[in-house]
């Protein structure tokens, strides 16, 4: 059973940095404007739909080989003194910021689909985004880390 929840941990976190990566990618290489308003407007939702789906697959089972594995012991261990407390500690504080801002980004986007969005609105959005990018990059290391040490 943990075998089947841990291979899809993996699918999931494939799907959801590799979304992330194909949207990073238009959004670098798309340079006429209203391709790139077009392209967001129509991936944009089915893009969020797909990414949280995935990132809830990833919450769940990430909470169960957590608990399975007894992993919250971990949690209490000194991080100055444990390299898997330490590890554990900051991919979980990397995976709940990434989930609130994902909360964030979700709103604004839901909010502002087919509408003009203000400067603010544009500023949070896209901050979160890359945000969200690059934290998925710091999840992935840290996960191999922890892989290492567990295995």
């Amino acid at each position: 059973m943990t075998d089947i929840v841990l291979y899809v941990h993996i699918l999931a976190a494939t799907a959801w940095i590799g979304g992330a990566l194909l949207l990073f990618a238009l959004g670098i290489l798309l340079k006429d404007k209203e391709a790139q308003a077009q392209t967001y407007e129509y991936l944009g939702p089915l893009y969020g739909y797909f990414e949280t789906f995935w990132l809830i697959i990833l919450l769940s089972t990430g909470s169960f080989l957590f608990v399975h594995f007894n992993l919250i012991d971990v949690l209490t261990l000194d991080i100055t003194e444990s390299k898997l407390g330490y590890m554990m500690s900051y991919k979980l504080f990397l995976v709940g910021t990434i989930t609130f801002l994902t909360i964030i980004h979700m709103r604004i986007a839901l909010k502002t689909h087919t509408k003009e969005r203000s400067t603010l609105q544009k500023i949070v959005s896209r901050g979160s985004s890359m945000m969200i990018f690059f934290l998925n990059l710091g999840v992935l290391w840290f996960a191999m880390q922890l892989r290492h040490i567990l295995s």
